[in-house]
């Protein structure tokens, strides 16, 4: 395709997405999915009239996917409820370590035993398939920093940690691999890639976000009244904290999201203790913050992210893709691996049945996993093997924007009208 049949393709795309937003609202089919039935229509499954080579363009791909979970991850962050509770983090912590630990053994096994990897590449594949996606779950996440229902605050909340807790183990294959050094025992790893990068992402992300709402805070009450611009703000903050994050050896993904969550708790709470002072004075108005002023932008930067990033999935796709290893692979993660490590990551936390069933289900896999996949590629995975888990994965993507997106407005739509939730509005 030339550059203006892309423009021409993208544009279009856009307007019938903006011009149809209510339909699609009310379609039983989310937007991903028809993205996706373009990029195959346009692409060498169909017309064949462009071919996105995923392993030739790794670098720009790469790049691409990390700013998307970027964004995506910051999104989710500030539509953290506020005030902080352990007691309700309690279940998403545990999806985002346990059941994350789970499923990436229970994946590593299957590739080692029915696909016939090697164990340092069903532990990579395991880390790339484990986190659920941030960018593609919109459906089933929280849609604003008020929503109330628990069932969307954990996924989103899970989805928002988990793509920092499976660094670790994208670490642990490549070095099983002979592509990143794990010490002595596994002790560099331990120390390293646990310990260090996982606590030291998040003391940097709370450390800023705190610094970011006090500062925007007391520039903007009096007697200073500055306008701030709160877009530039977020993504200043996104794109400091990652690179610090990662200037530091710590995980910048997991830094981001909690650098959003500290700036939205900690704008929250002053606030309400400035509320609290000035109570008497009706007159007084709320002031602006930054997490919210920024959201509206963010959200619109993820959504034109998924534009894009779907079109290439569909685009690298090709019939003979299809393989019975591959769709096996699927059924397997998302019917036995995801489920199981739900339900043994709730034990003990009072998690109702129907939610667990319902997270169990909506584990949607995405760009998250592409970029985990193009990271390893770019750390030197072998071709050979670089090709046979390109296709694994975008197969297990292919198939999550599917299954999940064909699923779940009837089942959101029904958990909803069966429980006590509060319902969005």
């Amino acid at each position: 395709m030339t550059n203006a049949q892309w423009f021409m393709l993208v544009g279009g795309l856009l307007l019938v997405r903006g011009l149809t937003s209510t339909i699609l609202k009310r379609s039983p089919v989310t937007a991903a999915i028809i993205y996706l039935a373009v990029g195959l229509l346009v692409g060498p499954s169909v017309l064949n009239l462009f071919h996105f080579n995923p392993l030739k363009e790794s670098a720009l791909l790469e790049v691409l996917t990390e700013i998307a979970v970027l964004i995506s991850l910051f999104s989710a962050g500030v539509k953290m409820p506020v005030p902080f509770s352990f007691a309700r983090w309690r279940a998403p912590i545990l999806l985002a370590t346990a059941s994350m630990t789970i499923t990436v053994a229970m994946v590593a096994a299957f590739a080692y035993y029915v696909l016939g990897l090697p164990l340092g590449a069903g532990v990579l594949l395991g880390a790339i398939l484990a986190p659920t996606d941030p960018v593609l779950a919109t459906d089933v996440q929280s849609r604003h920093p008020g929503d109330r229902d628990q069932l969307r605050f954990t996924l989103t909340c899970e989805a928002g940690m988990n793509d920092g807790s499976a660094f670790p183990f994208v670490m642990l294959g490549l070095g099983l691999l002979g592509l990143h050094e794990l010490g002595d025992t596994g002790l560099n790893w331990v120390v390293v890639d646990v310990l260090w990068a996982t606590l030291g992402a998040i003391a940097i992300g709370v450390a800023a976000g705190v610094a970011l709402a006090r500062l925007g805070w007391k520039l903007r009450r009096e007697p200073h009244r500055h306008e701030l611009m709160d877009d530039f703000l977020g993504l200043g903050l996104i794109a400091f904290v990652y690179g610090l994050s990662v200037m530091f050896h710590a995980w910048g993904f997991l830094a981001v999201f909690f650098a959003a969550v500290a700036l939205r708790q900690t704008e929250q709470k002053l606030a309400r203790a400035t509320q609290v002072s000035t109570e008497k004075n009706h007159a007084a108005e709320p002031l602006p913050t930054v997490s919210e002023g920024s959201l509206v932008f963010k959200e619109h930067l993820e959504r034109l992210s998924e534009v894009m990033l779907v079109l290439l999935v569909g685009g690298s796709l090709f019939l003979n893709s299809w393989s019975w290893e591959a769709v096996g692979l699927v059924l397997f993660l998302f019917m036995v691996a995801r489920p199981i490590s739900v339900v043994i990551g709730l034990m003990g936390t009072g998690t109702s049945w129907r939610i667990r069933g319902m997270t169990g289900w909506f584990g949607v896999r995405g760009i998250g996993s592409l970029y985990y996949l193009m990271y390893a590629i770019q750390h030197g995975l072998p071709e050979t093997l670089a090709l046979q888990m390109i296709q694994l994965t975008l197969i297990v993507v292919t198939l999550s924007i599917l299954l999940h997106g064909v699923s779940v407005k009837p089942m959101m739509g029904r958990f909803w009208r069966r429980g006590n939730q509060i319902k969005p509005p």
